[in-house]
Parts: C-alpha cells; structure tokens; sequence
C-alpha cells in the first residue's frame, strides 16, 4: 500500500467553458489508513472531489493523485458509493453479489458483503427495485466492501438510513476498514455522527479547501471561549473565526496565539462547533495541517 491515498495539487474543476467552479485551487494530502470525513453545505464541492478520486470526473486544472497514480489506474483498488446508489434494478439481491464477484476476480470476499446484506434481513431473490433506499444502500455497501478495496470512496453513504441501522452499519464499516487497513473518504451532513468515526477532516467551502488535517490536531489548534463582550478588543493576537455575543456575553472560537487572559473562560470545542464555525465565517482563515507541519493559509 502507498502511504498517501489522495493527494491534490491546484485542483480545480469546472462544467462547461462558462459554467461555475466546483472546485478551485484545491491542496490537499490525506495519508493511508484514515477514516475522513469530507463536510461542506451543499455546493462547495464534495461530490465532485470524490468523483474526480473515483476516475469518473477529468480535473479541468491541477492535478489529483490516487494510491500514488492517477485515479483510473486505480480503479481496481478503490471502490466509490455514488449518493443515488446505481444498481441494476432487475437483478437480485444475490445475482448482484455474484455479478460483484465475476467484476473481481481474485479481490472478492463474498463472507464480508453476504454479511452486511444478512444483517439487514435482506431477501437474496429479491429484486434491487424493490427494496427501499435504505436496502439499496446496503446492497451498495456490500458490493464495495466485498471489494476489499484499499480506498473507499462514500458520498453520503447514510443517508438512506434510519439511526438504528446507520449507526449499525457505520459500526460494520468502521470495523472492516480497520481490519484491511482501508482508508474511507465519506461526505456526511450528520457531522455529530462523525465525531466518533473520523479521525482526519477535510471541509470545503465554495468549492476550496477550508480545514484538513488529523482530527485530533485540528481541535487541538482551537479554542472555544466565553466572556466580557467588551473583551473582545483584547484578542488581536489571536485569530478569530467566529464570534457571538448573547446581551452581555461573547462567545468566540479561535486560534490561540499564546495565553489568554484570565476573564476568558476556556473549553476544548466539539467537531460540531469546530465545522460550524467555519461554516458560518468563511472569510476565516483555512487551516492545513500535515503529520509534520502546520500551514496557515489565507481564504
């Protein structure tokens, strides 16, 4: 295995010679054998970058790698679960798990995807147009898991799902990737559930890269803070990227560029608070941190 699954040089992609740029000048790294998550509100760009991973979207400037090569080298290494799940509607739930099995030859594990398919009590001759959208998203998940892909590409993956069988299911993925070492890319707007399954986060914002980086590092390069709103004057070593005031008190999360006073109160924030903040201040600067450096970049 390589030792970085994607990595991105002045990415950009664009539909039609005038049309909007869903991505633009995008840098990114992610290293092998993570669990990222790739938040943004709709529009800024997460579908195209995973479909540009996947080989089935040609960047329109810079350059994107996958596994070390250029993406459709790597196909048969990676598996993608587009967010309409396209299956064949006529076939069975098991004739889909066989035509699974003849796609790859030598790489199928047939115990993993019959496994996720019995655990939503699946009927094997049911037919894929029958099911609902939460069925088809299990068949989807079976087929890249059986795979036993080194990367995993999901866009939205749960969101067919009701929390039960989400969190059922995401426990099955998150299993199975740490037992083969796949490096899972997935898009979700349920950031609160990620909290617990990610450990490297990459947020886009209009079609740029805002924050990416270890999880961990990210939090630990913020702070989340109350006081005085009257204070606020006193932060302008550090950098703010989000500040409310509730009648007399603010409420700010920032980068720390040494001590705080004593009238600030201070707590670590959440990845909720972490990606909403950002969300909501995109003027803010983004965030890139590697396992060796940390870059500041301007928006």
């Amino acid at each position: 295995m390589t030792e970085t699954a994607i990595e991105a040089a002045a990415l950009g992609k664009r539909f039609g010679r005038r049309g909007k740029w869903a991505l633009r000048d995008c840098a990114l790294k992610l290293p092998a054998g993570h669990v990222c998550a790739v938040v943004g509100p709709n529009g800024a760009g997460k579908s195209t970058l995973l479909a540009v991973a996947a080989g089935l979207l040609k960047p329109t400037e810079g350059a994107l790698t996958v596994l070390g090569t250029h993406p459709t080298e790597a196909r048969p290494r990676l598996a993608y679960v587009a967010q309409d799940k396209p299956l064949h509607p006529q076939l069975t739930v098991a004739a889909t798990l066989r035509l699974g099995r003849e796609l790859n030859p030598g790489h199928w594990d047939a115990t993993v995807a019959e496994r996720v398919v019995r655990q939503g009590d699946l009927d094997p001759k049911a037919r894929v147009r029958s099911l609902s959208g939460g069925q088809r998203t299990r068949v989807a998940l079976a087929l890249a898991l059986g795979k036993r892909p080194e990367l995993l590409l999901l866009d939205e993956p749960m969101a067919d799902l009701d929390p039960l069988a989400r969190h059922e299911l995401m426990g099955t993925l998150l299993a199975e990737a740490a037992e083969n070492g796949t490096t899972v890319v997935m898009s979700s707007h349920v950031v609160a559930e990620l909290e617990g399954s990610c450990d490297f986060l990459l947020l886009l914002g209009a079609g740029r890269v805002r924050l990416a980086g270890p999880l961990e590092d990210l939090l630990a390069a913020h702070t989340l803070i109350t006081g005085p709103a009257g204070a606020l004057t006193g932060l302008a070593p550090h950098t703010v990227v989000e500040s409310r005031t509730t009648g007399r008190q603010l409420t700010a999360l920032l980068r720390p560029a040494g001590p705080l006073d004593d009238v600030w109160q201070t707590a670590a924030p959440s990845l909720e608070e972490l990606v909403l903040a950002h969300l909501r201040s995109p003027e803010a600067p983004a965030l890139l941190l590697d396992a060796t450096a940390t870059k500041e970049a301007a928006a």
